[in-house]
């Protein structure tokens, strides 16, 4: 399983905006090449979070992007499903009869599980918590 190439510049975005100081704009030219992102590949990346909630924009010579919400209340999860939907490591988490083996695979709890875990794991992983670590 990879998340998608989009989902990973958004959560950069993401990652530089909680950097900046509350209420701060910044401006999307300066997002794309501080975080070596396509600028008309960043557009619409910063469109999908904004119909998500997840930031604000504004356009105007002090325009720029600012998070909706505080760091530690924006979860990873949120911002990959605003990009790539509902995490889905198999298409039978969601319904079992996509396997010809329906509830009784062998296969399905551990996907299952699997995927419960990485979910737990994005939701409760804070944008806060990712600026606060050190690399």
């Amino acid at each position: 399983m990879q998340i998608t190439r989009q989902a990973d510049y958004a959560l950069r975005a993401m990652v530089y905006l909680a950097r900046q100081e509350q209420d701060q704009r910044a401006a999307t030219s300066q997002i794309a090449e501080v975080q070596r992102i396509p600028p008309s590949f960043l557009a619409k990346i910063i469109s999908q979070l904004a119909i998500a909630g997840l930031i604000h924009t504004s356009r105007g010579a002090r325009g720029g992007v600012t998070l909706a919400r505080q760091p530690v209340d924006i979860s990873v999860l949120e911002v990959v499903e605003a990009i790539d939907g509902p995490i889905m490591l198999n298409e039978c988490t969601d319904d079992p009869a996509s396997c010809p083996f329906g509830p009784d695979c062998p296969l399905r709890p551990l996907w299952c599980n699997t995927q419960a875990e990485l979910v737990d794991k994005l939701k409760t992983t804070t944008f806060a918590e990712i600026i606060e670590k050190k690399s």
